[in-house]
């Protein structure tokens, strides 16, 4: 099996990816809707017998267009290529957005891109997509540029859940806004998983007989402060189950900045340095502030125990969950 790669559309395409199927969009969160996109994309390259490509932009525009209002990004980059090569992908090609790259036109965007840099069969995208400047290029010029330019085009519908609403990027960051990450999962089609190096701490938790993983998130990472079920995958893919607090532990730091604290449940060891992933099964619930360290750790024992109780029943919830998560 040939390695995924990453890669900028500012260098040379391996000869080997030319001539491929091409998935255009954003993706932020890899959910259920663009896996409607990415599997069409997916088996018109198998039909074809060509590589699998994922176009992608970075970053998000909306960063680029509204710098003053943070975006809390779901799948940065590294994870972003983690569940595309999960998928099948052969490559992830990210494209720099700027504002010069804003302002070419949508023939400029065809010619340049998709032609010279990718040299595509094919294109596949959500029938929403727009492109080049003031967003003149839409479903219609992509299709008459496909004949012009000798590519084929599919555009895909918007993508329902079970309750007939479109699933969608805004919808999932509301959900991990006020914790609700199992209904989450249900939108993603896996478990909103984060990653990041685990750093030092202040080790109370080792005097406390619960050592921490401490991993710092973006700082527009909105996810709801508490105390969630987790299960932890290490750089080697160890996985175990834990318990995490996210959030700036007001009984012992009152202006700590948010963390991400997990709880490595049957682990001993050093993990300092490591870039690990926590996956997020389960909201326990909100941050208290207690009296003192002994109310914190009774607590903390009855987080274990709900946590451990939570995992034991899990099961995935597709292919990509249970690579991901299990």
């Amino acid at each position: 099996m040939v390695a995924f790669q990453h890669l900028s559309a500012t260098a040379p395409l391996p000869a080997d990816l030319r001539g491929g199927v091409v998935a255009i969009g954003n993706f932020d969160g890899v959910h259920r809707g663009h896996q409607a996109v990415l599997e069409r994309a997916l088996a018109e390259a198998a039909r074809r017998g060509v590589p699998a490509l994922v176009l992608t932009f970075e970053p998000h525009p909306r960063t680029v267009f509204r710098p003053d209002m943070p975006l809390f990004v779901l799948t940065p980059p590294p994870m972003k290529a983690r569940l595309l090569s999960l998928l099948g992908f052969a490559a992830l090609v990210e494209q720099p957005f700027t504002r010069d790259f804003a302002s070419l036109s949508a023939e400029a965007f065809v010619t340049d891109v998709l032609e010279r840099t990718l040299g595509i069969t094919h294109a596949v995208t959500g029938f929403d997509f727009h492109f080049g400047k003031d967003r003149q290029g839409g479903p219609a010029y992509l299709m008459a540029a496909g004949e012009r330019h000798g590519f084929g085009v599919t555009l895909v519908d918007a993508f329902r859940d079970e309750g007939a609403e479109v699933v969608s990027s805004s919808r999932i960051r509301v959900l991990l806004c006020d914790g609700a990450v199992t209904e989450a999962a249900g939108l993603l089609g896996y478990r909103f998983t984060v990653e990041s190096k685990v750093v030092g701490g202040q080790q109370l938790g080792r005097t406390l007989g619960f050592p921490t993983a401490n991993m710092r998130l973006p700082a527009e990472a909105a996810l709801k402060e508490g105390i969630y079920a987790v299960r932890f995958r290490r750089a080697d893919g160890a996985l175990h189950d834990g318990v995490a607090s996210f959030g700036r532990r007001p009984t012992v730091d009152d202006n700590g900045a948010p963390l991400l604290e997990t709880f490595v449940f049957d682990f001993s060891g050093d993990l300092y340095g490591e870039t690990c992933q926590v996956s997020f099964f389960g909201f326990l619930r909100s941050e208290i502030k207690f009296e003192g360290l002994d109310a914190l750790v009774a607590q903390m024992k009855r987080d274990e125990a709900e946590a451990r109780a939570l995992l034991a029943g899990v099961r995935p919830l597709s292919q990509l969950d249970a690579a991901v998560a299990f």
